[in-house]
């Protein structure tokens, strides 16, 4: 490879990773053009240097060495039924044997990840990575391997704490970044355990913000629930990935890996993180009191498309999030916000329009529904009071409603 080809690639390569171009090493044509153009415009602000690729390698590094300590493996054990398919065990684990013949009962164990929440022993991980497990083990990063117990757990933000006991040395607790300052474009950082590969680190962007997932309310057929503001990344992120950290250029935790977007099952570019601002809303009670109590509005809703909006006798311009159910003697209802009782065809599908559409709340524009979700995540709690800005019946109209206690099987 020539010194030109090299120079370029190093270059190409600091401008991904890095967000900056190295100012050294620049190929002669860049060089001859740069040249050209401070003889036809008048010089730039002085600009600080831009790292160099040796020092982006050390920077990695560096977050790896510290934060890498407090990421561990989690390994699940639980009871199915037999003839169910099992799922893949960690490899430094076999499975449950007492040397007697094979019960009716068989077992399966799951991978995933977790981190360090304080000095006491408490680790978070997802919901999904320990919900019904009957047996739980942490491997720390020495290799390590200690028994957990469930302390909480909130399906609806599938988050959950586990915790260890007499490792107090081993106990590096992650520090937390605001999540709600991440920006798309910003450098996003993965540690987890993919496949049982443990303390593996990945690289990428956030790649996107403001993004929504479901999570159950932890019962067979009860209600599906939207947790709000997720962060997109692009950053490898496997199976086993789950409960792991997703950390800015600094090492701090923006977020929990929980999801992957994948036809798959396996990283296409598209991997979901819970933000830290939620994780911080939500973790401190489950170590408090086992569980979190969401603030429940009691609808249900789409937000207005331009074709709906014209189903519902508004402009196509119009924005806002149409309420189509309000739960029985739910916080709405008893606000008497109202649902929609009349059937159009939009493009063909069925739709249900007529309902209030919400388009603030305390006075922040509202243009969907996962607005509201959001808001209600983000900046209420259970008894609080909100003001609803809606449309109903050609008109704007104020209502108040007293946020109650999300139920187990609700709308939002």
């Amino acid at each position: 490879m020539g010194r030109r080809s090299a120079a370029f690639i190093i270059v190409v390569f600091a401008l991904i990773v890095g967000g900056l171009l190295v100012t050294t090493g620049t190929v002669p044509w860049m060089r001859a053009s740069q040249e050209t153009l401070a003889q036809s415009t008048p010089p730039a602000p002085a600009m600080q240097a831009a790292p160099s690729l040796a020092g982006i390698e050390t920077a990695l590094e560096g977050v790896y060495s510290r934060v890498s300590p407090s990421v561990v493996a989690i390994r699940v054990v639980q009871r199915q039924a037999a003839g169910a398919s099992g799922m893949p065990g960690f490899p430094f684990f076999g499975p449950p044997s007492s040397g007697q013949p094979r019960a009716p009962e068989q077992y399966r164990q799951g991978l995933g990840s977790g981190f360090v929440w304080d000095r006491e022993g408490h680790i978070v991980t997802n919901n999904h990575v320990v919900a019904d497990a009957e047996r739980i083990e942490v491997m720390f990063d020495d290799g390590t391997v200690m028994p957990a117990r469930v302390v909480g757990r909130d399906p609806h933000s599938d988050l959950a704490v586990v915790q260890v006991t007499g490792a107090s040395g081993k106990l590096r607790p992650v520090t937390l970044a605001d999540s709600t300052r991440v920006r798309v474009g910003q450098l996003a950082i993965a540690i987890g355990n993919p496949f049982g590969e443990r303390n593996t680190m990945t690289i990428g962007i956030i790649s996107g913000l403001g993004r929504s997932l479901p999570a159950s309310d932890g019962t067979p057929a009860g209600a599906t629930y939207t947790i709000p503001d997720v962060i997109q990344t692009d950053a490898p992120i496997n199976p086993g990935n789950s409960g792991g950290v997703l950390l800015d250029a600094g090492g701090r935790v923006i977020g929990v890996t929980a999801a992957i977007e994948s036809p798959a099952g396996v990283s296409a570019g598209i991997g979901f993180a819970i933000p830290s601002a939620i994780v911080q809303r939500v973790v401190p009670s489950l170590i408090e009191t086992g569980g979190y109590r969401h603030p429940w509005l009691g609808v249900s809703g789409v937000s207005l498309s331009p074709d709906l909006a014209r189903a519902a006798g508004f402009t196509p311009e119009q924005r806002g999030a149409l309420v189509v159910d309000v739960v029985p003697a739910g916080p709405a209802d008893r606000a008497h916000l109202r649902g929609s009782a009349r059937e159009v065809s939009v493009e063909g599908v069925p739709a249900r329009v007529g309902g209030d559409v919400i388009v603030a709340i305390d006075d922040h524009p509202v243009k969907t529904f996962d607005d509201v979700v959001a808001y209600l995540a983000r900046s209420t709690a259970v008894g609080q009071k909100v003001t609803l800005t809606v449309l109903r019946d050609g008109r704007t109209e104020r209502v108040v409603v007293t946020l109650g206690a999300r139920p187990a099987a609700a709308g939002r």
